[in-house]
């Protein structure tokens, strides 16, 4: 299959900087969305750290013997080490940490995805959209035992608690899971910063309808923007395509 992709981030209506981060391997190799907290300075130094020591593990080790597992965890385990080590470094940031998402197509095992936080990989195919990730929240949780409803969950106060992210003390394991994919599936990335703004049948209808991958992910975030755009939105969209 041939990949294509596209990248958009933007710090939203609200906020004055952006505290997500995002890389597209220029080989259409691996790609990645994290979502930083943890004040002005601390979140967008959180999320940097984290992108680029997944991506500098994932190039160094893109040829090793490591299985997909073995290469993912190890490369969130170094990234969650790092932000520690910078957390010690520099005392004011000590409450940083970040979401990440990372998805990589590599080898035999077919592709298969990592993540940690409520940034979330979603797959869209002509069945409709499907959450491929399960958020690491309070929220979620909730949720998924019956406490309160999806709709009630928008406008929850603790819809934004993590329960996981990196940039802990207690990090420990992270979710992973091989990915079913074929030609026509369409894939996104993305930060809290989509979702919180657009449900995921509004995401759909965008996916669905604008055939130009670029084009899709500006109207995605427009789209979140004129819903309010109140956190920074990054979104990251790849399409599977036909070998020609």
């Amino acid at each position: 299959m041939k990949i294509s992709s596209t990248g958009v981030s933007d710090p939203g209506l609200i906020r004055s900087n952006n505290q997500d981060a995002y890389y597209i391997d220029p080989e259409k190799r691996f790609f990645i969305v994290a979502d930083g907290m943890g004040g002005h300075a601390g979140g967008e130094e959180a999320s940097h750290i984290a992108t680029a020591i997944i991506r500098d593990y994932l190039i160094a080790n893109w040829q090793s013997s490591l299985s997909n597992k073995g290469l993912l965890e190890q490369a969130l385990s170094q990234a969650n080490d790092a932000i520690l080590q910078d957390q010690q470094e520099h005392p004011e940031r000590a409450d940083m940490g970040t979401t990440v998402v990372v998805l990589v197509f590599r080898g035999q095992e077919g592709p298969m995805c990592t993540h940690i936080g409520d940034s979330r990989l979603y797959l869209w195919r002509k069945s409709g959209l499907v959450q491929l990730t399960e958020d690491h929240t309070w929220i979620a949780r909730a949720i998924k035992i019956g406490d309160i409803s999806v709709s009630e969950a928008r406008a929850h106060p603790f819809r934004h608690v993590l329960s996981r992210c990196l940039g802990r003390e207690d990090f420990n394991d992270v979710d992973l899971q091989s990915l079913d994919l074929q030609v026509g599936d369409r894939l996104l990335l993305c930060s809290d910063g989509l979702t919180e703004e657009l449900i995921d049948e509004k995401i759909a209808d965008y996916l669905q309808e604008v055939p130009s991958l670029d084009k899709a992910a500006i109207s995605l975030v427009e789209a979140a923007k004129e819903q309010g755009g109140h956190d920074n939105i990054t979104v990251v969209l790849i399409s599977l395509e036909a070998d020609s």
